[in-house]
């Protein structure tokens, strides 16, 4: 099996399988929904990245996670994040498939086009809801397997007309364990992998027990254990989830909770003192700080390596270089 170095070269549903296979590796990872935190978590070297589909529709909508993003939307966001570094993996929210056979296919070869290495499809019905809410609505088995089946079909037939060389990661979700009971929901992650999904996703696990048994009652099929900061699963520690046997552990809300209380309080402050507070070293540091996060050195540099002159000429832009 070949390490993680030897993987660079590799597209990303590529690496994300051969992260797959490393035994005893539990993959974590940080909830990203926009440029800003997905270079933020790239900053710090995760092996992967999650595109949270409630990030999504709360940035790019304004709206909660009530089955209101589009498969543009998402597949816009996904491809965005994906391609700021084609290397590191990113595993994308794909709710229901957005319709039936034909529209699930269609969302795989659009995932599959956009970058992104990994997708999960639920088995909720397209009015979905977050499924850490209650109340979700189902859709029968028959039609869940039948979303697999597509997303499976979809993925090969991208894979011939590739030449082997275009894949996606497919992660089977059921929100069935809060209204079908646990023994259901196993029973739905089973047929889903024998059409040919390679993950289990077992969301709104309510005890400790389920998580215990889930991974020996799927096994040797990699699961997907999803953390939820104040959500309806226990809360588990990478390490922890990893003694479970977990494979995937996602943060959906890693950055979507911070974000909402400290620039609801920077907007309040501003109200209130009619000027933003900001720390003595950000003030000194200045635009070059989210810049160099965003990659301006390295987009320089290119610019310069092409033969532009314009911003190295032009008088507004020399302070850009100046300063590093």
């Amino acid at each position: 099996m070949g390490s993680i170095v030897e993987s660079q070269g590799m597209p990303a549903a590529a690496r994300l399988r051969l992260l797959l296979q490393e035994e005893g590796k539990t993959i974590f990872c940080p909830g990203v929904y926009d440029g800003i935190t997905a270079r933020l978590a790239l900053r710090e070297g995760f092996d992967c990245l999650y595109m949270t589909g409630a990030g999504t529709a709360a940035s790019r909508l304004g709206e909660p996670d009530l089955g209101l993003a589009t498969m543009n939307d998402m597949v816009g966001n996904a491809g965005m994040i994906s391609s700021l570094d084609r290397s590191i993996p990113v595993i994308a929210d794909a709710d229901t498939g957005y319709g039936g056979p034909l529209m699930v296919a269609r969302t795989v070869r659009a995932y599959m086009s956009a970058g992104v290495a990994g997708m999960h499809l639920e088995d909720q019905v397209q009015n979905k809801r977050c499924g850490h809410l209650a109340n979700k609505e189902l859709v029968d088995e028959e039609t869940y397997l039948t979303r697999i089946r597509a997303a499976v079909m979809a993925r090969d037939e991208m894979r011939k007309v590739s030449g082997g060389s275009a894949d996606i990661v497919l992660i089977a979700r059921t929100d069935s364990i809060q209204s079908l009971g646990y023994e259901a929901a196993v029973s739905r992650l089973r047929n889903a992998i024998s059409a040919g999904a390679d993950v289990a996703f077992p969301e709104g696990m309510t005890s400790l027990e389920q998580c215990s048994r889930v991974c020996k009652d799927l096994s040797p099929t990699p699961v997907l254990l999803n953390m939820v900061a104040g959500g309806v699963t226990p809360d588990l520690s990478v390490q922890e989830a990893n003694k479970l046997g977990f494979r995937i552990v996602i943060f959906p809300s890693v950055a979507l909770d911070p974000v909402s209380e400290m620039v609801g309080n920077a907007m309040r402050e501003l109200k209130k003192s009619q000027r933003p507070i900001v720390s003595e070293n950000r003030r000194k540091a200045g635009v070059k700080y989210l810049f160099n996060i965003l990659g301006l050195q390295e987009r320089m540099a290119f610019d310069e390596a092409a033969g532009a002159k314009f911003i190295g000429e032009n008088k507004n832009f020399q302070h850009l270089y100046d300063e590093f």
